[in-house]
């Protein structure tokens, strides 16, 4: 078990350092941050004492060293338009997004779950073929049909819920800016959170339903039943919990890519987290911002997939044989 987790957590900082270098990459191309930092009105000998000082003309891999190092310590730089340190800018706004993923993930896992298992327990039902049916057009949808259709019905023609912005929000813990705590900001969080799961749900239950099928088709399954264990027993604690190792791991990738999905989500939204901040520096050419932003969002995917993986070797015995997983 130890060598799994230790191989796990080798290849999460493989994984880091191949982000942080493609991060460097892109900073240096987009533009020269002498431009961006001086404007046009400096001489060519103040540009070029300023690209030394900088460290712009030294060979690549020592930049590039200069550049870990400096993240390691916190420093991922300064945003060129905020005029503050782009983590600070970063920590700012990602209360915003965790929230948003939070209540999306919450959603799904409330409808998905019982959806999926209903439609492999009763798969003739007239229901089951409807959740079906709806959530093979649901993975055809692309979000930002669904948030316009969101909006147009929920806010512009029924008025029941607002259609942009956070909403109130109070300070919780001294540091953390929160609308879950307050009646405006649920109100607010609605309509982009539900946008954001109806993109995710289809492809819950879809493998929910598959691995509840396999499962109730399985010796132990057919074995429990001979056995006169009550249906609800062989369905819920027998099936369902095998059913959800593969929905454990799949789950944990579709965690991070709300990250993804959320910049679609602000965008429409204009909910202000990590997505938007991203779009506004793309728009700006903020390239620290943007690099911050990469890093900041693979340190999450590799945290997550790290995390699911040690969940995984919690309640999958069979990873801990020497050789299994690999």
């Amino acid at each position: 078990m130890i060598g799994f987790i230790l191989r796990r957590l080798l290849q999460a900082v493989l994984v880091m350092l191949t982000i942080s270098f493609a991060s460097f990459v892109i900073q240096g191309k987009l533009g020269d941050p002498v431009t961006q930092m001086v404007g046009q009105n400096v001489t060519l000998a103040e540009r070029a004492q300023l690209t030394e000082s900088l460290g712009l003309n030294d060979p690549l891999l020592q930049q590039y060293a200069r550049y870990l190092s400096d993240a390691l310590s916190g420093d991922l730089g300064v945003s060129y338009y905020h005029k503050q340190a782009t983590l600070a800018v970063i920590g700012d706004r990602l209360p915003a997004t965790l929230e948003l993923s939070f209540c999306a993930l919450l959603i799904v896992l409330l409808t998905a779950t019982p959806l999926g298992v209903f439609a492999a327990i009763r798969p003739r039902h007239i229901l089951s073929r409807l959740i079906v049916i709806v959530s093979t057009l649901g993975l055809s949808v692309p979000i930002f049909v669904v948030a316009m259709f969101l909006v147009y019905f929920f806010a512009v023609e029924w008025q029941w819920l607002p259609s942009f912005g956070r909403g109130e929000t109070h300070l919780l813990f001294g540091f953390w800016s929160s609308g879950l705590v307050t009646k405006d900001g649920l109100q607010h969080l609605l309509l982009p959170s539900v946008s954001l799961a109806f993109v995710l749900a289809p492809i819950f239950v879809r493998l929910i339903r598959a691995q509840m099928l396999e499962e109730l088709d399985s010796d132990y399954v057919r074995y429990a039943w001979s056995k006169g264990i009550p249906a609800h027993r062989v369905y819920f604690v027998h099936a369902l919990k095998n059913t959800m190792l593969p929905v454990i791991t799949v789950g944990g990738i579709q965690v991070g890519t709300l990250i993804a999905y959320t910049i679609l989500t602000e965008t429409i939204f204009q909910w202000p987290g990590m997505g938007l901040l991203f779009m506004e520096a793309v728009s700006r050419v903020d390239a620290p911002l943007i690099s911050a932003y990469l890093i900041v969002v693979g340190l999450i995917f590799v945290l997550i997939n790290t995390l699911v993986d040690l969940i995984y070797l919690w309640v999958n015995p069979r990873v801990r044989i020497p050789g299994y997983g690999q």
